[in-house]
């Protein structure tokens, strides 16, 4: 989490941004965005030269050999006099990321023109990585070699005393996102990250997988998944399971073309250099993807609707609904193969909601798939972003039943305050939940009354596939008791004579 003093710092940049005129927050977070890539791009060279030089092997390049291209790292240009770095920055750096080929940047000929990469077998690199293909459009708008230097020196600062552990890009987007009037209108905030990492862990991911998230903004959910396969199996995967973990193991979708390039950069930042990030409306008719995926991660948007001619015809037959929340429930439904896994966070309306729609997506859960388990949020965990009570749905495709029993968890605490400020507390429910969902036999004979229970497939369609927990659990009333009321009466006459006698003395003293 962003502590008071980074986020001091951070306003400081933010600040001094704005005095060099630029006044659009996504710009501002866009610009920023692009310098942190910038300084992660020679921090990974760094990493690499560290480890060539202690083991002797050859390792791979992201920056030419050349003096041009060494004059494009963070470290070689930002203690030089600020009209430098702006030229180096404007003429060179930014030029050269938007041609990022295969994780090298491109070299420059005597002219100062930008060299294509070409591969090993000489053929140009048509469409780039997914992050090259988004920055096509991409602008540098620093307006001054002053404001640039001050940027530049504050991210260093940030990087080097305060959040070097941090997973950088994500946390910092997510305060900036903050700054946004829409944020929290438009869904663009991140989900938090202990909060992926607990929906990863629920499906545990392998490197075979292939993962999509569909609403993907800055594809924390891909990276947390990625960084779950690689904490368990980096040591026993194959080559062609790394190639695989490289690109095609990971997709996400996204509406807005800020979001993809910063996504696409957060998963070249995790070693995933060709991922199909896509620009689409998930769940309009330009998506035709089906029975692809194994898994699916998501927090897909809650608010508002769409428009009704552009929604794909099969997911109407699912729910036949405008609602967005309602329809990437069929949507994952319809991506998955058979077996394949979802864990989602949905508004707690969708658990209870006495719609058509509402009521037909439960049933099609319930009945022809495995629903799981429904883990019940606290309203607090969106906090400062959004107050909204939520709840993570987890389920299997079968496309022929498979609900037994229903997993019910009732999430108290999240590690974290529920209130705006989100500060560390002891109170974590987290371990709990990931240690009872892969050891559902042990819940079979905890009572209603406690934090956790099944409840049977046959109870739940007896009440019209409700899934919130305050439909199914008990509360244990413990009885209070009073003392006798002749007593109670004593306590106030000896009550009202002390306040007389006060009174008494008080009107002596006047």
């Amino acid at each position: 989490m962003i502590t008071g003093a980074v986020k001091n710092k951070i306003d400081k940049i933010w600040t001094d941004i704005w005095a060099g005129g630029i006044t659009n927050p996504l710009t501002v977070i866009e610009q920023l965005t692009y310098l942190m890539f910038i300084r992660s791009l020679d921090e990974k060279e760094l990493e690499s030269e560290g480890f060539e030089n202690a083991s002797g092997e050859k390792m791979p390049k992201i920056f030419p050999a050349s003096a041009a291209g060494q004059s494009m790292r963070w470290s070689r240009f930002k203690n030089n006099d600020p009209r430098h770095i702006y030229d180096v920055m404007s003429q060179r750096v930014f030029p050269a990321i938007k041609k990022l080929r295969y994780g090298r940047l491109p070299d420059f000929n005597a002219q100062g023109e930008l060299i294509e990469i070409e591969d090993a077998s000489g053929r140009a690199d048509e469409g780039g990585t997914a992050f090259a293909r988004y920055m096509d459009d991409a602008m540098f708008l620093i307006p001054t070699p002053q404001v640039l230097q001050k940027i530049i020196t504050g991210l260093d600062d940030l990087y080097e005393h305060d959040i070097a552990e941090l997973d950088m890009q994500g946390d910092l987007y997510e305060y900036m996102l903050g700054k946004l009037a829409t944020a929290g209108q438009n869904g663009q905030f991140r989900t938090p990250k202990h909060i992926r990492e607990m929906m990863v862990e629920l499906l545990r991911p392998a490197p075979d997988d292939i993962i999509c998230d569909p609403a993907c903004g800055t594809a924390g959910f891909l990276v947390s998944a990625a960084e779950y396969v690689r904490r368990h199996y980096e040591d026993t995967m194959t080559a062609e399971q790394w190639d695989h973990f490289a690109g095609p193991m990971f997709t996400g979708f996204d509406t807005d073309r800020t979001m993809l390039r910063i996504s696409s950069m957060n998963l070249m930042l995790h070693s995933i250099g060709r991922p199909e990030i896509d620009y689409m409306d998930s769940v309009s008719k330009q998506n035709q993807i089906s029975g692809k995926f194994t898994m699916c991660l998501a927090n897909p948007p809650f608010k508002g609707t769409v428009d009704a001619e552009s929604i794909n015809d099969n997911l109407k037959a699912v729910t036949n609904t405008k609602k967005t929340e309602l329809l990437f429930l069929a949507l994952f439904l319809r991506m998955l193969k058979k077996g394949g896994q979802c864990a989602c966070i949905v508004p707690d309306g969708v658990l209870f909601g006495s719609s058509a729609a509402h009521k037909s997506i439960r049933k099609e859960l319930v009945e022809n798939h495995q629903l799981r388990g429904v883990i019940s949020m606290p309203s607090g965990v969106f906090k400062p972003y959004a107050g909204v009570s939520t709840a993570v749905l987890v389920f299997t495709k079968t496309g022929a039943g498979g609900t037994e029993n229903v997993w019910f968890y009732d999430m108290k605490a999240d590690g974290f305050s529920l209130d705006d400020k989100r500060s560390e507390v002891a109170g974590n429910d987290i371990p709990d939940i990931i240690r009872r969902f892969h050891s559902l036999d042990g819940e079979a004979e905890r009572e209603r009354t406690e934090q956790s229970f099944l409840v049977p497939k046959a109870e739940i369609v007896e009440n019209g596939y409700d899934l919130s927990i305050n439909k199914y659990k008990k509360t244990e009333y413990v009885p209070v008791e009073y003392p006798p009321t002749s007593e109670i009466l004593d306590e106030l006459d000896k009550l009202e004579a002390e306040i007389t006698a006060g009174l008494a003395e008080l009107r002596g003293v006047l």
